[in-house]
């Protein structure tokens, strides 16, 4: 998919995707330049004074700023009508691998508290099972104690940073151990173990499946799949 092509996808995508928005809808914002879209043409709907946001980073935060949306605090996230967000892999079964802009926190927050879950992603994310590597959220005091019962249970884990070394650390002020399965069979089974050892924030494993998926599609189109769980 060419550069040209996959924005244009994306374009009529979130276009497409704003119309399950109503008027008074709280509506939560995932991360990634896909949502940064949608929210641009929300703020394009003529009933957008009316609605509230929740966003799940600094950056999306921002973009809604810029387009003159309005907030809900924290209060209002059991609330939430309809969530959209993106995804770094989607599995056969509608599962989703996210986390690597590094807000799966939150995005795990919103997602599992919405009425509706919206997802948008180009057709290269979408395979049959899972084959990157899981973003698990860590306690700074806990990274060397996660990682070594990782290792134990036979998976690989990888401290993120930065360009320059640092550790990549998350708004929430934790750090994330990128980390490589030999395979992922039952991931809600392992999204649950993994969250059982102390020190794990969250785990990039989201096993509440959208309701709807949107896929840019190669030729500049979009596929949208209904999930009726």
């Amino acid at each position: 998919m060419s550069l040209q092509q996959k924005d244009a996808a994306i374009q009529k995508l979130a276009r497409d995707a704003v119309r399950l928005i109503r008027p008074g809808n709280v509506v939560g914002l995932g991360s990634g330049s896909t949502a940064a879209i949608i929210v641009r043409e929300m703020a394009s709907l003529d009933f957008c004074s009316s609605l509230y946001c929740i966003p799940t980073s600094l950056q999306i935060k921002m973009e809604a700023e810029k387009s003159g949306l309005r907030f809900a605090d924290e209060s209002m996230i059991p609330e939430i009508d309809v969530v959209f967000d993106g995804a770094d892999q989607i599995d056969a079964a509608l599962n989703m691998i996210k986390g690597g802009g590094g807000a799966l926190l939150r995005e795990k927050i919103l997602i599992s508290s919405a009425k509706k879950v919206v997802i948008a992603a180009d057709e290269s994310k979408f395979v049959r099972s899972f084959s990157r590597s899981v973003p698990i959220e860590v306690h700074p005091m806990a990274r060397t104690v996660v990682a070594r019962e990782l290792v134990r249970a036979g998976a690989r884990p990888s401290l993120r940073v930065l360009d320059k070394g640092y550790p990549f650390v998350t708004e929430n002020g934790n750090v994330i151990l990128d980390t490589t399965f030999e395979s992922i069979s039952d991931p809600k089974k392992m999204e649950l173990e993994l969250k059982g050892i102390a020190g794990v924030m969250e785990v990039g494993l989201f096993t509440r499946t959208p309701d709807i998926c949107y896929k840019a599609k190669n030729d500049g189109t979009f596929e949208v799949i209904s999930n009726s769980h």
